[in-house]
């Protein structure tokens, strides 16, 4: 038996572009997410990776089935979810949460702290031993807020402090994993760390897996196990947090790394042994010497090029990359990359 508590295959979800006003019919198809595939082991962790645009939202949202699929296969817990009706999935959504990029907008601000966080005990009719204030009261304080703020409505937080809310609120029926989509691109950078540093330490109690979304691969790096890099509705390249940092294969995650700021700009580009320790939050001075600036724009996934679709801003693309997708292949133990001409192993 396998011991993923996720497995997503050949996941695709288009949207349709239609025309007309009385007879309405589709002419094109937005093709947000076309063929992911990956899978999550219980307790662990994997960030999904890449551009605004590229259809890691969407990807989300499907797994936490708030999207439906258009095709492919989303097993959880050993249990097909792909198309279960609202009514079949009710049971589930005790098991899978969510964390949304906007601590503001994603709080009723006509409720209150504990109603907010209450609501999912009430909607699933969970019965707590000391009542649902007190239940409340446990989850504050699991987040790191006073319990006594029970009665505050969000406009009196900040937004650190509103997006715990959001992720008590997530925890209120104790799930077995949860979708965190951008959970600390609205929060300044000083707040952001408290948050990661939260999930972490809630994981590590709770035992809970997530799927963490974001662009921002230093965020990602503290936290995922494992990395999925997205571009264009497609996962480009997969692998471990140490292997896809320490040698990226796919020329899109190379120059993804090389945006990240590097401490030491001096050791950077000498390669001396300070900016070798610089931490492990940091990149290695011989991954980043040179920044890559990709020219053009991200092509429309409503008409997305053929071949390789990275071909378009792809520095070392050549004829074949132009008529032949390449398939995400396993180029080193665990790690897989969709590229004609990858990168070599560093």
């Amino acid at each position: 038996m396998s011991d993923d508590l996720l497995t997503v295959t050949g996941l695709t979800r288009y949207f349709p572009v239609t025309r007309g006003v009385i007879f309405r019919r589709t002419v094109a198809q937005v093709r947000a997410v076309d063929g992911v595939d990956f899978s999550l082991p219980a307790g662990h962790t994997l960030g999904i990776v890449g551009e605004s645009g590229c259809g890691k939202t969407t990807t989300g949202r499907m797994v936490a089935r708030l999207d439906e699929p258009t095709s492919g296969n989303i097993v959880f817990d050993g249990t097909d979810i792909t198309h279960l009706r609202a009514g079949q999935m009710r049971p589930l959504r005790r098991e899978i949460g969510m964390i949304f990029q906007d601590p503001y907008s994603s709080l009723n601000p006509r409720h209150t702290v504990g109603t907010i966080i209450g609501a999912p005990l009430r909607v699933q009719h969970v019965q707590t031993e000391q009542g649902v204030k007190r239940a409340v009261q446990e989850l504050l304080e699991l987040v790191g807020l006073n319990p006594e703020h029970y009665n505050r409505y969000p406009h009196e937080f900040s937004g650190g402090q509103r997006q715990r809310i959001g992720v008590a609120r997530t925890l209120a029926l104790r799930p077995k994993l949860i979708v965190a989509d951008e959970p600390v691109s609205a929060l300044d950078v000083s707040i952001q760390a408290q948050v990661i540093n939260l999930l972490d330490d809630l994981q590590e109690e709770l035992g809970l897996s997530y799927v963490i979304i974001a662009h921002d691969l230093a965020v990602v790096r503290h936290i995922a196990d494992q990395v999925a890099v997205m571009y264009l509705g497609k996962i480009v390249e997969v692998a471990s947090r140490d292997d896809i940092y320490a040698s990226p294969r796919h020329p899109y995650t190379v120059a993804l790394l090389s945006a990240v700021p590097v401490p030491e700009p001096a050791a950077a580009r000498t390669g001396s042994a300070a900016g070798e320790a610089a931490g492990p939050g940091t990149l290695s001075p011989r991954i980043r010497r040179e920044r890559i600036r990709l020219t053009g724009d991200v092509p429309s996934p409503l008409n997305p090029p053929s071949g390789c679709r990275f071909h378009t801003r792809c520095w070392k693309a050549q004829d074949i990359c132009q008529t032949t997708e390449p398939p995400l292949d396993e180029l080193a133990p665990g790690h897989r990359a969709a590229c004609h001409f990858p990168e070599p192993p560093r």
